[in-house]
């Protein structure tokens, strides 16, 4: 289904900018997509979601979801127009941008989210997980429309002769690369970040978790409308909306995403408690493993000890142990499953695997970050 509807979506977009146009459009919007991406994979890193659930989201946001989004939003706007009589196919645009777009869109992105909450549960795993999966697959969204805008722009530029600065290319990379880059993922984050509440606070009722990710979805649509309509406002509203509301909100779900992060880790150090009393952690592990800074530095003393090798048996066992606990996080919200006791003896023969080179790694790190703290104190 995503091959055939990327096949289609390109073609669409091609038939659109012409080939010429397609390929500097294409050109262009690759720019902030490492970046993006990168961004939220750092958001990742305590426990990285699998490589497959991360390129199913943005090949969905990318083919599928931006295939129904022009579809839709082409068919309402005629609609609009042959149907409001008092309407011109500029004001139909203008209601397509503002009210019908944003709910079409928000709706297709937060499909993905859906998707891989209901048939990847065992890899939804709280907050972090709801906020990547959304962002990257509002990453792949955006990629894909920014490609038809700039080659649209760039089509207009070369049958007006126009180039350089003063150019509808160089103009729609600013605001579309340059300025708001983080738009759509700004957007489509508030459903993740409603899916991830639901998964983590709410796992056993299924109307708040419908509520809840109501909630998000509503929330995403009246931001991505708010930000559709401001470009209706001239140069000083859209200034006025990009700086006094775009930028805080971005600003306060930056946060929130960090924290939640922060709240995830300092997790660890109850649930993977139990395992310090049967000798499979040390008990200054559960704490170590909680920091990310120790979690580094226990990385750095393995490898100037033993190479890279050890450096990423380190990285291994972090990532195991972290799974471990969310492992029993998710047992702990919703139950244990028939399945938990393998899953658990699973990660812990992998952790065991690990353990000759992370556990002294990880001791000395603990060591070295304690007497950090009390030089700090004094």
């Amino acid at each position: 289904m995503l091959a055939l509807s990327g096949v289609l979506i390109i073609g669409m977009v091609r038939r659109q900018t012409g080939t010429e146009g397609f390929l500097v459009g294409l050109g262009l919007a690759t720019f902030p997509v490492p970046l993006l991406i990168a961004a939220f994979c750092w958001l990742d890193r305590i426990e990285p979601e699998p490589w497959r659930n991360l390129a199913f989201a943005f090949a969905w946001g990318a083919c599928a979801a931006t295939l129904v989004a022009l579809v839709a939003n082409g068919f309402a706007t005629d609609w609009l127009t042959a149907n409001i009589a008092s309407t011109s196919p500029s004001e139909a645009e203008a209601w397509g941008a503002t009210a019908i777009a944003p709910i079409v869109e928000e709706s297709v992105k937060a499909a993905a989210v859906l998707l891989l909450y209901r048939f990847r549960r065992s890899d939804f795993d709280g907050i972090t997980d709801g906020i990547v999966i959304a962002g990257i697959t509002a990453t792949g969204f955006a990629f894909t429309e920014n490609v038809l805008y700039l080659g649209s722009a760039f089509g207009q530029d070369q049958s007006m002769g126009h180039s350089g600065l003063d150019s509808l290319t160089a103009g729609t990379f600013f605001i579309r690369i340059i300025v708001s880059p983080f738009a759509h993922p700004l957007f489509t984050i508030l459903t993740g970040l409603a899916f991830g509440i639901a998964a983590t606070r709410y796992p056993r009722h299924r109307a708040a978790r419908t509520a809840l990710a109501l909630l998000g979805l509503l929330t995403a649509v009246l931001l991505h409308a708010i930000w559709n309509a401001a470009s209706s406002l001239g140069d000083l509203g859209f200034l006025t909306v990009y700086g006094l509301f775009m930028v805080p909100v971005f600003l306060t779900l930056s946060w929130l995403a960090i924290w939640a992060r922060h709240q995830e880790l300092l997790s660890l150090r109850g649930y993977l408690a139990p395992y310090t009393a049967t000798g499979w952690l040390s008990p200054a592990e559960p704490t170590a493993l909680s920091s990310l800074k120790t979690r580094a530095l226990a990385r750095d003393i393995a490898r100037q000890a033993h190479g890279p090798a050890a450096a990423r048996a380190v990285t291994e066992y972090t990532a195991l142990a972290t799974a471990l606990s969310f492992h029993r996080r998710r047992a702990h919200l919703t139950g244990a499953t028939a399945d938990f006791t393998a899953r658990e003896r699973h990660l812990l023969e992998h952790l065991w695997h690990y353990r000759g080179w992370a556990q002294p790694a990880l001791a000395e790190a603990a060591q070295a970050a304690h007497r950090s703290a009390q030089r700090a104190r004094c």
